[in-house]
């Protein structure tokens, strides 16, 4: 078996590890010839995110067979952030179950690989009523001024606009996009739609994959998973899915 991976900076790999760390503490990745992809749900089934990283965006590339391989995420996110912005990182397997990990021209790390007991998780399959497409720094901001009175986000689009808002003890706080603006990319809903999520869930994954996504694409239904996919030129498709709040 031969598995190699190299990328041409560090920031690509950086947004993915950090992202998936806010959901688990161990990952199984799976390579082949096509690519990496991952997939991981948080241990109380609120989260979960996939990942499907192309061969076409690493430096080099080879994977003679299919392979999975485990880690410990805090323990791999530790190497990756002692690559600089330009170094390459350049991933492969050792015979003696070892990831090999060379950052730069002459940092070689070794650590061993685990055996992760997650199981495949399906994705869900869910009919998606409204679609919501906007930069992914106006949605961190949107975030960011609800989550000063909120704990959670709640979603409301109707066929022209789309509005953000969060209510707590301190206050509450509404924002309102409107269709063919400049704030917003595009605003699609076959009929009004609703929910209310968690920010203790979506903040951390924004903020670890935004920085590399021009723009995210969020669909939802009333009551039902949010689904934010994050548009990456050089990692290829993320998708994060989040359970809405379910009123008591």
């Amino acid at each position: 078996m031969t598995f190699g991976a190299k990328t041409s900076g560090s920031d690509d790999l950086k947004a993915i590890i950090s992202a998936i760390s806010t959901l688990v503490e161990e990952a199984t990745f799976v390579a082949t010839a096509e690519g990496i992809t991952f997939r991981g749900m948080d241990p109380s089934h609120v989260a979960l995110i996939d990942i499907s990283w192309p061969n076409s965006a690493f430096e080099k590339y080879e994977c003679d067979s299919d392979v999975k391989f485990g880690v410990r995420i805090d323990e791999f996110s530790k190497l990756i952030k002692r690559a600089d912005k330009k170094d390459s990182i350049e991933i492969s397997i050792s015979e003696k179950n070892m990831l090999l990990v060379t950052v730069g021209k002459n940092k070689k790390y070794k650590i061993r690989l685990i055996e992760s007991s997650a199981t495949d998780t399906p994705l869900p399959k869910i009919p998606y009523n409204s679609k919501i497409t906007l930069s992914s720094s106006k949605f961190d901001k949107i975030l960011g001024d609800v989550q000063v009175v909120s704990d959670y986000l709640t979603i409301h689009t109707s066929d022209s606009k789309a509005d953000f808002s969060g209510k707590g003890d301190s206050g509450e706080v509404v924002i309102d996009l409107e269709k063919n603006t400049d704030e917003i990319e595009e605003i699609l809903s076959t009929e009004d739609s609703i929910g209310t999520y968690s920010l203790e869930y979506l903040n951390p994954v924004v903020k670890a994959v935004g920085t590399r996504a021009g723009l995210i694409t969020c669909e939802f239904s009333s009551a039902k998973p949010l689904r934010i996919e994050f548009k990456v030129a050089n990692i290829g498709r993320i998708h994060f899915y989040l359970a809405p709040r379910v009123e008591s």
